[in-house]
Parts: structure tokens; C-alpha cells; sequence
């Protein structure tokens, strides 16, 4: 089955849906790395016969996994059973503005209401020990935001999270899991979960069953910033998820407000430190809505080539790099991240052929990914 990319939405086939997972499912392939195979092989059912192989050419010594037909089905089946669904990249439910990011994820599991993802969000997030004055605040904000007509994201951690979340009930909320849409984090929220499915959406990129750690944290993050016009932080320390949240933010183009609070306390080193490198200062929910309209109806970028077609492409001809050239550029690269483009100006190779031993290294698991179109080398798989 093909599904190859086009500038143009529509609903995928369950066929299609299944390949569709598969290939998000198998190891090593990240969203970039999903659809610059996808752009190369031109379809799903294609790159997953050719991965095997990419591994080998990358210095892969054991068989990379892929996705099995029957993983797949169960993962699908087992999300049905609880009313929910998977949305792919370039389906009309998909939300433009997390299509937009560089690296949005292919699949996304949803439980509850799918319209709040077409809604104009808002994202508020903050610390998990917050004060009181914070947690009232969050809850406030929420509200307010929610009855000004914004969707409230956040990621349903303790403190802040839930209280935003619980704050915009009434008027549509969105949580980003950092798990399975399926695993209740923290137990504490069982309540504000349940409201969730019944009143709000609950979605996730990682499959059913998976428990969060705190790798897990950042993907999540940046899917809260994809989703949102704006991000808000209240409380958090100057190292802190919240902090990521801002940064990623920063780097979609969103903007990017935080709530003062007291030198005193630690709580507020984050958001004060935001605020003295260029961050709104919001106090208030008008505040929000006021750096919104300042910065204009963000245009999102449309996502090039991400949507799914019905055009059959086949794999390229040219689809093996020589020895000497992976050589080149292995010996190019380092533990320091670099650009890409400095990879293709110092080994004198060909973007496209720079970008096939880049895909071969990372399903090698030889190759780490960094913001910015940096690479790293990474340790050989074993």
C-alpha cells in the first residue's frame, strides 16, 4: 500500500493507518527521521522493506526492529476498546499548527473530544510544587483564557498543570500525556483524568502502556508548545520542564509569557529569568490575549510535503551510498552537534546523498538528532 506526500489532507485508509504505525512504531525512526524516509522511499509499505537493510549499510551489527503487522493491529484495537483513535500527520483532524514544527509527531493516539484540536490553543504550564498563590493563579488563568474563547494545553503534571487544566474544564482543555494515552501520571489526578475523557482530550505520541520517565518529558513538551499559539509559564526553576516548554516554544515561533513572582523564591527564578530575555510579562488573563493580538494571527507555516497521497512512488534508484562516502562523512562527524549543511559543504557530497547516510547511520543507531538541524554521533548499536 502506498502512501506517498503531498501538500493535500485526507483521511488515510486503515491499511494505510497501519503501515502508517508501523513505521512510527519501528526502532529508531524519530519524526524526523519518519518522513525523510518518506520523502525518499515515497511510502510506508516501502521503507519498511528497506530498513533492515539501511541498518546494515549503517554499521548495524543486530536486525533493527520493526514494527510487526500484529503489534500494530493490537495497539489499534486495544485504543479502539477505549474509545479512542490514532490521527496521522496530514489527516484533516490533525492540528495545522503541530504539523507546522520540525519534527511533529507522525501518529497521535486521542481519547475525548477531537474538535479542541482544530481550536486556537493556548498553552500554560509550570511547577509541580507550586505555591498556593500559583496553583490559584493556573486555575484562574485557565478559566479566564478558556471563557476568552482559547483551548487550554498544559501536561497534566501535579501543581500548576492540573490547576490550569481544571480551571478550563468548562470550556475545553488538552492534555498532553508524557506516557500512553492509557496510563494514569500522576495517580493523584485519577479525578481531573476522568473529567478529561468525559469533557476534554487527552492525547499522546508514545503507544498504549508506556509509563512516563523523564527522557519521556521533552517530546511531550514540544508537543505542547506545536499545539499552542502562546505558552504561559507560572512558577518553575530556572532548570526546570517548564523552562524546556519556553525554549521549544521560542524555537516554533510561538510566543512566549511568563507570570513575575518574588526573587525570594526559587519558584520564580524561571519565569523572572524569561521575562529579562525578552518574555511578556502577563498578570492576568487580558494580558495574554493583548501579547496575542500584538503578534497577530500566527500564519503557521504549511508542513511541506507531510500530507498523505494516493500518487504511488517507488523507492529511488540511487539509493546506496558508496563506502568511501559514508566513510567521509562518519569521519566528519563527533559527539559535538553540527549542521547538516556544514556535513555537505566539507564532504563536497550531494545533499541527497549526505541525507541517505544520515538515515543509514540513525537507523544504525550510530546518529543523534539535535534542534536545528544538528547531528551527532552517537555510540554503534550492539
Amino acid at each position: 500500500m502506498n502512501v506517498s506526500l503531498s501538500n493535500e489532507p485526507r483521511t488515510l485508509t486503515d491499511a494505510e493507518r497501519l503501515d502508517w504505525l508501523r513505521l512510527a512504531r519501528s526502532e529508531n525512526v524519530g519524526p524526523i527521521t519518519f518522513f525523510a524516509l518518506l520523502e525518499r522511499f515515497g511510502s510506508p509499505a516501502a521503507v519498511l522493506d528497506a530498513l533492515p537493510a539501511l541498518a546494515r549499510r549503517g554499521g548495524r551489527r543486530r536486525p533493527i526492529k520493526v514494527c510487526a503487522r500484529a503489534t500494530a493491529e493490537r495497539e489499534i484495537e486495544a485504543l479502539d476498546r477505549l474509545g479512542g483513535h490514532l490521527i496521522a500527520v496530514g489527516e484533516p483532524a490533525y492540528p495545522l499548527a503541530l504539523a507546522a514544527i520540525d519534527d511533529p509527531p507522525p501518529v497521535l493516539a486521542l481519547r475525548g473530544r477531537a474538535d479542541l484540536l482544530a481550536s486556537e490553543c493556548i498553552a500554560v504550564v509550570g511547577a509541580r510544587n507550586a505555591s498556593a498563590n500559583g496553583l490559584h493563579f493556573a486555575e484562574r488563568l485557565g478559566a479566564d483564557l478558556g471563557a476568552a474563547g482559547l483551548t487550554v494545553v498544559s501536561g497534566m503534571a501535579r501543581g500548576i498543570d492540573a490547576h490550569a487544566h481544571t480551571g478550563a474544564l468548562a470550556t475545553g482543555t488538552v492534555a498532553v500525556m508524557g506516557g500512553g494515552v492509557d496510563v494514569l501520571y500522576p495517580k493523584e489526578n485519577r479525578s481531573l483524568f476522568e473529567k478529561l475523557l468525559a469533557e476534554g482530550t487527552v492525547i499522546a505520541e508514545a503507544p498504549l502502556g508506556t509509563v512516563p520517565m523523564g527522557r519521556h518529558f521533552p517530546r511531550r513538551n514540544r508537543i505542547i508548545a506545536g499545539l499552542s499559539r502562546g505558552v504561559v509559564i507560572v512558577e518553575g526553576a530556572a532548570r526546570s520542564g517548564s523552562l524546556i516548554t519556553a525554549r521549544l516554544a521560542l524555537e516554533q515561533g510561538r510566543e512566549v509569557m511568563a507570570v513575575p513572582g518574588s526573587p525570594l523564591d526559587p519558584r520564580a527564578s524561571g519565569p523572572n529569568r524569561l521575562i529579562r530575555q525578552g518574555a511578556t510579562l502577563v498578570e492576568n488573563a487580558d494580558h495574554v490575549l493583548e501579547a496575542l493580538a500584538e503578534g497577530g494571527r500566527h500564519a503557521f507555516s504549511e508542513p511541506g510535503q507531510r500530507w498523505p497521497s494516493d500518487a504511488a512512488l517507488g523507492p529511488p534508484e540511487d539509493d546506496e551510498a558508496p563506502a568511501s562516502a559514508r566513510d567521509a562523512v562518519t569521519a566528519l562527524l563527533g559527539p559535538s552537534p553540527v549542521p547538516v549543511d556544514m556535513l555537505v559543504r566539507q564532504s563536497r557530497l550531494t545533499p541527497a546523498m549526505v541525507a541517505t547516510i544520515l538515515l543509514e547511520l540513525e537507523l544504525a543507531g550510530r546518529l543523534e538528532r539535535q534542534p536545528g538541524n544538528l547531528v551527532s554521533l552517537s555510540r554503534p548499536a550492539a
